[in-house]
Protein backbone atom coordinates (compact mmCIF):
# COMPACT_ATOMS: atom_id res chain seq x y z
CA UNK A 1 0.00 0.00 0.00
CA UNK A 2 3.07 2.45 0.89
CA UNK A 3 4.55 1.57 -2.21
CA UNK A 4 1.40 2.30 -3.93
CA UNK A 5 0.98 5.50 -2.47
CA UNK A 6 4.69 6.50 -3.40
CA UNK A 7 3.96 5.51 -7.16
CA UNK A 8 1.14 7.71 -6.85
CA UNK A 9 2.93 10.84 -5.64
CA UNK A 10 5.67 10.13 -8.54
CA UNK A 11 3.36 9.61 -11.27
CA UNK A 12 1.68 13.11 -9.95
CA UNK A 13 5.37 14.99 -9.86
CA UNK A 14 5.61 13.83 -13.31
CA UNK A 15 3.02 15.04 -14.88
CA UNK A 16 4.29 17.84 -13.08
CA UNK A 17 6.98 18.29 -13.87
CA UNK A 18 6.06 17.70 -17.70
CA UNK A 19 4.11 20.75 -17.91
CA UNK A 20 0.44 18.91 -16.97
CA UNK A 21 -1.66 21.85 -15.74
CA UNK A 22 -3.72 19.01 -14.25
CA UNK A 23 -2.75 16.81 -11.01
CA UNK A 24 -3.11 12.82 -11.43
CA UNK A 25 -6.73 11.45 -11.56
CA UNK A 26 -7.96 9.79 -8.14
CA UNK A 27 -7.55 6.35 -8.58
CA UNK A 28 -11.34 4.63 -7.74
CA UNK A 29 -11.40 1.90 -4.65
CA UNK A 30 -13.23 -0.41 -3.23
CA UNK A 31 -15.38 -0.25 -0.24
CA UNK A 32 -15.68 -1.88 3.10
CA UNK A 33 -18.25 -4.37 3.13
CA UNK A 34 -20.48 -1.70 4.44
CA UNK A 35 -21.99 0.99 3.23
CA UNK A 36 -24.43 3.53 4.87
CA UNK A 37 -25.72 7.08 3.64
CA UNK A 38 -27.97 8.88 5.68
CA UNK A 39 -31.48 9.61 3.87
CA UNK A 40 -30.52 13.57 4.03
CA UNK A 41 -29.12 15.18 0.97
CA UNK A 42 -25.62 14.81 0.81
CA UNK A 43 -22.75 17.13 -0.23
CA UNK A 44 -21.82 16.67 -4.11
CA UNK A 45 -19.56 18.23 -6.32
CA UNK A 46 -20.06 18.17 -9.86
CA UNK A 47 -18.16 18.54 -13.40
CA UNK A 48 -19.00 17.86 -17.00
CA UNK A 49 -17.36 14.31 -17.70
CA UNK A 50 -16.62 15.95 -21.24
CA UNK A 51 -15.21 18.87 -20.27
CA UNK A 52 -13.18 16.73 -17.31
CA UNK A 53 -11.76 14.19 -20.16
CA UNK A 54 -9.62 16.07 -21.82
CA UNK A 55 -7.49 17.46 -19.71
CA UNK A 56 -7.06 13.93 -17.56
CA UNK A 57 -4.29 11.51 -18.00
CA UNK A 58 -5.72 8.50 -16.38
CA UNK A 59 -9.85 8.82 -15.90
CA UNK A 60 -11.56 7.45 -13.15
CA UNK A 61 -14.42 6.46 -15.38
CA UNK A 62 -14.02 5.70 -19.46
CA UNK A 63 -16.31 4.43 -22.13
CA UNK A 64 -14.99 0.86 -23.51
CA UNK A 65 -16.32 -2.09 -25.78
CA UNK A 66 -17.86 -5.28 -23.81
CA UNK A 67 -19.85 -8.27 -24.55
CA UNK A 68 -23.06 -7.37 -22.66
CA UNK A 69 -25.81 -10.52 -22.81
CA UNK A 70 -24.19 -11.80 -26.30
CA UNK A 71 -23.96 -8.11 -27.59
CA UNK A 72 -21.29 -5.86 -28.43
CA UNK A 73 -21.90 -2.27 -26.59
CA UNK A 74 -19.59 0.49 -25.52
CA UNK A 75 -20.48 0.85 -21.89
CA UNK A 76 -18.36 2.51 -18.91
CA UNK A 77 -15.34 1.21 -16.56
CA UNK A 78 -13.32 2.01 -13.98
CA UNK A 79 -10.00 3.47 -14.40
CA UNK A 80 -8.98 -0.37 -13.40
CA UNK A 81 -11.25 -1.49 -16.42
CA UNK A 82 -14.02 -3.16 -14.20
CA UNK A 83 -17.22 -3.02 -15.34
CA UNK A 84 -19.85 -0.11 -13.77
CA UNK A 85 -23.54 -0.35 -12.85
CA UNK A 86 -25.96 1.35 -11.46
CA UNK A 87 -28.79 0.22 -9.05
CA UNK A 88 -32.20 0.71 -9.66
CA UNK A 89 -33.69 1.24 -6.51
CA UNK A 90 -31.01 4.15 -5.45
CA UNK A 91 -32.27 7.83 -5.94
CA UNK A 92 -30.03 10.75 -7.33
CA UNK A 93 -29.12 11.84 -3.62
CA UNK A 94 -29.13 8.37 -1.73
CA UNK A 95 -27.29 4.98 -2.42
CA UNK A 96 -29.19 1.93 -0.97
CA UNK A 97 -26.55 -0.47 -1.61
CA UNK A 98 -25.41 -1.68 1.84
CA UNK A 99 -24.15 -4.52 3.94
CA UNK A 100 -23.93 -8.00 2.03
CA UNK A 101 -25.02 -6.15 -0.93
CA UNK A 102 -22.12 -3.10 -0.93
CA UNK A 103 -19.74 -6.20 -0.72
CA UNK A 104 -20.31 -8.21 -3.96
CA UNK A 105 -21.04 -4.28 -5.67
CA UNK A 106 -18.39 -2.56 -3.90
CA UNK A 107 -18.51 1.60 -4.83
CA UNK A 108 -17.08 3.44 -6.78
CA UNK A 109 -15.14 5.94 -4.81
CA UNK A 110 -12.74 8.89 -5.76
CA UNK A 111 -11.99 12.34 -4.83
CA UNK A 112 -11.69 14.23 -8.15
CA UNK A 113 -13.43 11.85 -10.37
CA UNK A 114 -12.64 12.44 -14.34
CA UNK A 115 -14.11 10.93 -17.56
CA UNK A 116 -12.72 9.80 -20.92
CA UNK A 117 -15.19 8.99 -23.82
CA UNK A 118 -18.38 9.96 -21.80
CA UNK A 119 -20.24 13.12 -21.98
CA UNK A 120 -22.28 12.79 -19.16
CA UNK A 121 -22.16 14.59 -15.53
CA UNK A 122 -20.07 13.05 -13.30
CA UNK A 123 -20.27 14.32 -9.68
CA UNK A 124 -19.60 12.97 -6.04
CA UNK A 125 -21.72 12.24 -3.11
CA UNK A 126 -20.10 12.06 0.06
CA UNK A 127 -21.64 8.78 1.77
CA UNK A 128 -20.14 6.87 4.55
CA UNK A 129 -17.41 5.02 2.60
CA UNK A 130 -16.48 8.24 1.36
CA UNK A 131 -16.94 10.45 -2.01
CA UNK A 132 -18.77 7.85 -4.21
CA UNK A 133 -19.04 8.61 -8.00
CA UNK A 134 -22.14 9.68 -9.72
CA UNK A 135 -22.69 9.42 -13.62
CA UNK A 136 -26.07 11.61 -14.84
CA UNK A 137 -27.08 11.24 -11.05
CA UNK A 138 -26.73 7.11 -10.80
CA UNK A 139 -24.54 6.07 -8.09
CA UNK A 140 -21.50 3.86 -9.72
CA UNK A 141 -20.36 0.29 -8.56
CA UNK A 142 -18.75 -2.49 -9.48
CA UNK A 143 -19.27 -6.32 -9.11
CA UNK A 144 -17.08 -8.88 -7.09
CA UNK A 145 -17.64 -11.22 -10.01
CA UNK A 146 -16.68 -9.25 -12.81
CA UNK A 147 -13.01 -9.20 -14.19
CA UNK A 148 -11.93 -5.95 -16.74
CA UNK A 149 -13.48 -7.07 -19.80
CA UNK A 150 -15.85 -9.40 -18.52
CA UNK A 151 -19.39 -8.58 -17.49
CA UNK A 152 -21.14 -10.88 -15.46
CA UNK A 153 -23.78 -8.51 -13.43
CA UNK A 154 -26.38 -7.09 -15.99
CA UNK A 155 -29.58 -7.32 -14.55
CA UNK A 156 -28.67 -9.06 -11.49
CA UNK A 157 -30.32 -7.85 -8.08
CA UNK A 158 -31.55 -4.96 -10.07
CA UNK A 159 -28.00 -3.66 -11.19
CA UNK A 160 -27.39 -2.66 -14.44
CA UNK A 161 -24.42 -1.67 -16.68
CA UNK A 162 -23.87 2.16 -16.96
CA UNK A 163 -23.24 3.36 -20.15
CA UNK A 164 -22.40 7.08 -21.91
CA UNK A 165 -25.90 7.22 -22.94
CA UNK A 166 -27.36 6.16 -19.15
CA UNK A 167 -30.16 9.03 -18.92
CA UNK A 168 -30.13 11.58 -15.99
CA UNK A 169 -31.59 10.98 -13.12
CA UNK A 170 -32.57 14.67 -11.05
CA UNK A 171 -34.88 13.82 -8.30
CA UNK A 172 -35.51 11.03 -4.97
CA UNK A 173 -37.34 8.96 -7.46
CA UNK A 174 -35.11 5.45 -8.51
CA UNK A 175 -32.93 5.39 -10.71
CA UNK A 176 -33.67 3.81 -14.29
CA UNK A 177 -36.67 2.16 -15.57
CA UNK A 178 -38.94 0.36 -13.34
CA UNK A 179 -39.00 -3.40 -14.24
CA UNK A 180 -41.70 -5.06 -16.14
CA UNK A 181 -44.27 -7.34 -13.91
CA UNK A 182 -43.93 -10.47 -14.71
CA UNK A 183 -47.67 -12.47 -14.88
CA UNK A 184 -48.74 -14.30 -12.48
CA UNK A 185 -49.87 -17.64 -12.67
CA UNK A 186 -53.11 -19.07 -10.64
CA UNK A 187 -53.17 -22.67 -10.19
CA UNK A 188 -56.84 -23.67 -9.51
CA UNK A 189 -56.93 -25.49 -5.94
CA UNK A 190 -53.63 -23.83 -4.46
Amino acid sequence: MVGLAAATVVVGAVLVTMGSSTTAASMSTRAPTSVTTSGQSAPTTTASAGAVARSAPMATVRAASATVGGVTETILVSGSGLPLYFYEPDTATTSRVTGELAALWPPLLANGPTARGAAGTLATVTTASGRQVTYNGHFLYTFAEDSPGIVTGQGVQNFFVATPTTPTITSATPSGTPPTPTPSVSVPGY
